[in-house]
């Protein structure tokens, strides 16, 4: 797999712009607000444009021992933003957007105020272990797919084919 650039272009040098897929997610607090703030951040990414948001969705949390009904629901969405951000400094924005939400991460898959993943960066693949591309959970959940498929309807997720299909293959298992 390709590794990313970490370090923006030479100076005069510009990326190409990229589409990239953003997956959001909230457990903790007012949800529905939180989502809108993170919404309003990413609008305010240096180098990005075009953010689209599809309708928060609820959801059941997603621990590392499979689905919890006891913890809080989770409002999840996914934006589009268009970015000539390199990925690993579209990545660095998330997590500063996550923690200026009072995200803390003391415990893997837990309840959180927000989660950002970045589920896409254009056509690249990376398995570099700081940012893997495409995000290698996103063709299992339901909770990304199905609004990603409300803003593109001819998504594909690189390396594993089309949303649409990915989507009613996951509902089919249900």
């Amino acid at each position: 797999m390709r590794r990313l650039p970490i370090t923006p272009p030479p100076a005069g040098e510009r990326r190409t712009p990229v589409r990239a897929v953003v997956a959001l997610g909230s457990n903790l607090g007012d949800r529905a607000q939180i989502i809108a703030d993170a919404r309003d951040a990413l609008v305010k990414l240096p180098l990005t444009t075009d953010v689209v948001m599809a309708e928060p969705i609820e959801s059941v949390a997603l621990t590392l021992d499979g689905l919890d009904e006891t913890k809080p629901p989770y409002l999840n969405t996914v934006a589009l933003l268009t970015t000539t951000l390199a990925p690993s400094m579209l990545l660095a924005h998330l997590h500063g957007i996550e923690r200026e939400h009072g995200r803390e991460r003391t415990e893997r898959w837990g309840d959180r105020t927000l989660d950002l993943d970045l589920i896409a960066y254009g056509r690249v693949q990376s398995d570099d272990p700081h940012l893997l591309l495409p995000h290698p959970r996103a063709a299992d959940r339901d909770f990304v797919l199905a609004p990603w498929l409300t803003l593109d309807g001819d998504a594909e997720l690189v390396g594993y084919g089309r949303v649409a299909d990915l989507l009613a293959a996951l509902r089919a298992q249900a």
